[in-house]
């Protein structure tokens, strides 16, 4: 995400008193679950009735973000921490686990396409001894929660050097496929074999597990970094002939990876979602008259080539979820008013609009003063109830969930998830 560059039933007032409140197996039946006891204020009671709306949290792997903490602990070790993530979210009355699974064009399960995960043992294609991604769908389940794999399409190291990759890496292997820029490797979006490939890399998961949804952030080409060149002039010689510049070659590679994604996913399982989670800002309204009122640096159309708006309209994805990580009242992008203009951008797609919210900077000192305050992301629920579209949120990070460094998201679960509800369906 950007900071790094970044299922239930109703309780009823008797078990709410008694301090559980009902939760729902992967099978259908009701169980009791403990509830945390936040000590947050009590909200005004308005968005207590419950409707079904995705609940979640990102759970990221790569750095090591959130999970494993630390690479190279022991299989039992690495168990223990992602069933205590699940069952944080089941304490915070979350439906919805996000886990990342493909961080770095490498695998948290046995793909017979990437190598394992260096996060996991700290050695790139190492075995660790179990498979996480199996692991975390059926303990997802059992705890009545939903399952995402986030993958990531392009990027492949988080440095430039080939060497350091695992000697059967694919990108090792074809090494005209990478490109160097910002200090990272990438896999070249413009050539049709990559494409394929990293479909083919993440739709093996879809295949072999019960995955409730297919899970993509916000990177697609690479967000711009100064003095520096993406590099694919000569992919774009032998592939951009018939578009008017290579912007709208780039735009239509974006396009090609997600419309032939979508149409792959429904045609291994048609119940798995396709959900995206972009950078918050589709055009501003100076660039674009159906942009948004704001002044943000970066515009995913223009910078990272990836038209979230059209996918939605054109009802390429069941879910769209932008990172609309900016306090209310922020001059350049306003919480207040990239709300309602993505909850115009879905009416009437289908697609739903899921709201990724930025909990890592409640209590962030380097933040500006609004996210100092623990009710400013309950601000938010509140502004969200506001609009029919708007079907639920994410926090991003799991980390932060867990450590709530300042109560906000206390705050969140006391004004809002009284109880726990089933995601849309």
């Amino acid at each position: 995400m950007r900071q790094l560059g970044r299922r239930g039933f109703v309780a009823g007032a008797a078990g709410v008193a008694a301090g559980v409140v009902s939760g729902v197996t992967a099978a259908g039946d009701a169980v009791a679950v403990p509830l945390r006891r936040t000590g947050a204020p009590a909200g005004t009671g308005a968005h207590h009735v419950a409707r079904r709306e995705l609940r979640g949290m990102w759970v990221a792997t790569v750095a090591n973000l959130d999970w494993p903490s630390k690479p190279g602990l022991t299989p039992a070790a690495q168990r223990a921490e992602l069933i205590a993530y699940l069952d944080e979210a089941v304490a915070r009355r979350l439906n919805t686990v996000i886990l990342q699974v493909r961080p770095t064009a490498d695998a948290l399960w046995p793909s017979p396409y990437e190598p394992w995960a260096q996060y996991l043992t700290g050695v790139q294609g190492k075995d660790p001894g179990w498979d996480p991604l199996g692991t975390a769908v059926t303990e997802a389940h059992r705890r009545g929660l939903e399952l995402h794999a986030w993958f990531n399409p392009y990027r492949v190291a988080n440095h430039t050097d080939p060497s350091r990759l695992a000697a059967t890496h694919p990108a090792r292997l074809h090494p005209d496929w990478v490109l160097p820029y910002g200090g990272k490797l990438y896999y070249n979006p413009g050539i049709p074999e990559v494409r394929r490939f990293v479909q083919d890399a993440m739709l093996d998961a879809v295949r072999r597990y019960d995955i409730d949804a297919v899970h993509w952030d916000d990177y697609f080409y690479p967000y711009p970094v100064a003095g520096q060149v993406f590099d694919d002039d000569a992919t774009y010689a032998k592939y951009g002939a018939g578009f008017p510049d290579k912007a709208a070659w780039r735009r239509d590679n974006t396009d090609k990876l997600v419309r032939e994604t979508a149409e792959r996913i429904k045609k291994i399982k048609k119940n798995v979602q396709f959900g995206i989670s972009p950078f918050g800002v589709w055009r501003n309204a100076a660039t674009d008259p159906l942009g948004s009122d704001t002044r943000a640096g970066v515009q995913t159309y223009d910078d990272l080539y990836a038209d979230t708006r059209g996918w939605v309209r054109k009802g390429w994805i069941d879910y769209v979820c932008p990172q609309i990580y900016w306090n209310i009242g922020f001059a350049a992008a306003d919480y207040a008013k990239l709300l309602p203009w993505w909850s115009e951008a879905v009416r009437g797609t289908g697609v739903d609009l899921f709201v990724g919210e930025a909990l890592y900077k409640a209590g962030d000192p380097a933040q500006p003063a609004a996210w100092q305050d623990p009710a400013e992301l309950s601000r938010h629920l509140d502004l969200a109830a506001g609009y029919d579209q708007v079907r639920g949120h994410v926090y991003f990070s799991g980390k932060d969930v867990v450590t709530d460094r300042i109560g906000a998201m206390d705050r969140v679960v006391g004004d809002h998830y009284r109880n726990r509800v089933r995601p849309p369906r």
